[in-house]
């Protein structure tokens, strides 16, 4: 695989600082049933770095102290963490709430069946990938039988009340481009995937997110095989929108690794780019209870135009209303 961090590592990318701390991003591990041409992560079967039950239990004592109102579970594929249901379970008893970023597949895995009644039971927002709205596509970018599954899951999860109108289960998709260009405009894709779902296949969602491929780690090394990595970031710098900076997750979002290891974003996290914490070369969780991070630096490198370029790009879809596509 090709290193991208020496080709971002010199940037021209603003300066930013964090603002007050609202969401807990917590990378369960990087083991996934998928191996998707896109991840950032790098994930897939053969991953073996999972967060301990001693790590989890780090993670809760940090959300109750800092009395945060949000935890982001992600991977990999964050069911597949034998302590995936307890720290849950823990969070919303401490009324915090969950989100779930599923792969959809996961599901029909052996010990996973029952995983739609456990979210819907402890009222667990779910944000599950579906690239695209087609089944060639899907299977092209994910593997073959990927969409059908995805499919069968999102109807069950509409069946438990997931999607539905008045109903307090929340069920997102997220859309990634297949190639090195940004994504189309948010509302106007909602729109097409919403139409073709209900027509074909009955299944119902509350929101479409876009989110921009970053250029780094799997989809940043297939850029560079195929000599596309500099177009590709002179795309990004060309639609860079000052706007967006100031809605990026960077800015009330902490990222944690599966170690318990604390960075800016989940991309950064993937760079080996720690927290900026009073001159530590590397920052754990527990060396935060108490701390407060507001105004403290961002690590910020090339890689940060992906989520200010055009509409903007963030965990939680575009930040602002038209991309400026040239």
């Amino acid at each position: 695989m090709h290193a991208t961090l020496p080709l971002i590592e010199a940037t021209d990318f603003p300066s930013i600082r964090r603002g007050p701390l609202e969401i807990l991003q917590v990378n369960l591990g990087y083991r996934c049933n998928q191996s998707c041409v896109h991840c950032h992560v790098n994930a897939g079967p053969a991953r073996t770095e999972m967060m301990s039950l001693g790590t989890v239990f780090e993670v809760i004592s940090y959300l109750e102290t800092a009395k945060l109102g949000k935890l982001d579970l992600t991977g990999g594929a964050p069911e597949l963490n034998p302590h995936f249901r307890k720290l849950v379970a823990t969070a919303r008893d401490l009324g915090v709430q969950v989100v779930d970023r599923c792969n959809l597949t996961v599901v029909e895995e052996p010990g996973q069946e029952d995983l739609p009644d456990f979210l819907a039971a402890h009222r667990v927002e779910v944000i599950a990938s579906l690239p695209c709205y087609l089944e060639d596509n899907v299977d092209r970018q994910r593997g073959r039988g990927v969409f059908g599954a995805s499919i069968r899951t999102l109807q069950r999860l509409n069946s438990l009340g997931y999607g539905a109108p008045g109903s307090s289960l929340i069920l997102n998709l997220v859309y990634n481009p297949q190639g090195p260009v940004l994504p189309p405009p948010q509302a106007a894709l909602e729109s097409q995937y919403r139409e073709h779902l209900r027509q074909c296949y009955g299944i119902a969602f509350n929101r479409l997110f876009v989110l921009a491929n970053m250029p780094i780690k799997r989809f940043g090394s297939t850029l560079v095989s195929k000599g596309l990595f500099r177009e590709y970031m002179s795309l990004l710098k060309a639609n860079y929108s000052a706007t967006n900076l100031q809605s990026v997750m960077c800015r009330n979002t902490l990222s944690v690794d599966w170690q318990g290891y604390v960075y800016d974003c989940d991309f950064n996290q993937m760079l080996d780019l720690p927290l900026q914490f009073r001159g530590r070369q590397r920052t754990h969780l527990r060396d935060l209870i108490g701390a407060q991070l507001d105004q403290q630096p961002i690590t910020a490198k090339d890689h940060c135009y992906g989520c200010t370029a055009g509409q903007g790009s963030s965990c939680r879809g575009a930040l602002a209303g038209e991309p400026a596509h040239d």
